[in-house]
């Protein structure tokens, strides 16, 4: 079965409903990992709605994925606390040793560099996630020593 037969299967129940593009954008997602386009069109011929609505709320939400993901998601604070604390500078270390620029996935396919706002530890900023696991009080160099460790 090839991605558009999928996808079709997938948003079956949400057929010539428009109102529920996200809903549907968020099932692909779970199911394919990313959103490519072939997988938008065949959302947007389901649903009824023009492929360049889709491809609007695709772009417009930072939650869906245009580019399959790494296998590892890194998730580096920029809030605050972090940005005060010195988040940049270990953004800055985390792509430079991945060769990735934020939003990324590195060439090997490992890992996926995404920005966020807050991850509600605050005490420990700066702080970064991969996958599930919390990584706090960072600085470039211990940034760079935990992503390696992945490696």
């Amino acid at each position: 079965m090839g991605v558009a037969e999928k996808v079709r299967e997938l948003v079956r129940p949400y057929r010539g409903k428009p109102t529920e593009l996200i809903q549907a954008l968020h099932r692909v997602q779970s199911v394919l990992g990313w959103l490519p386009r072939e997988a938008q069109e065949a959302v947007a011929e389901v649903l009824g709605v023009p492929a360049s609505q889709v491809r609007g709320v695709v772009t417009f939400y930072h939650f869906f994925r245009t580019k399959p993901a790494g296998k590892h998601t890194i998730r580096v604070c920029l809030g605050t606390a972090c940005h005060v604390r010195g988040g940049e500078r270990v953004l800055n270390a985390i792509c430079d040793e991945l060769e990735v620029k934020p939003g990324e996935t590195s060439v090997d396919g490992k890992f996926s560099v995404e920005v966020v706002r807050c991850l509600g530890c605050c005490g420990l900023a700066p702080v970064m996630m991969i996958d599930e696991e919390v990584y706090g009080r960072l600085d470039p160099t211990k940034a760079r020593r935990i992503v390696r460790e992945f490696s």
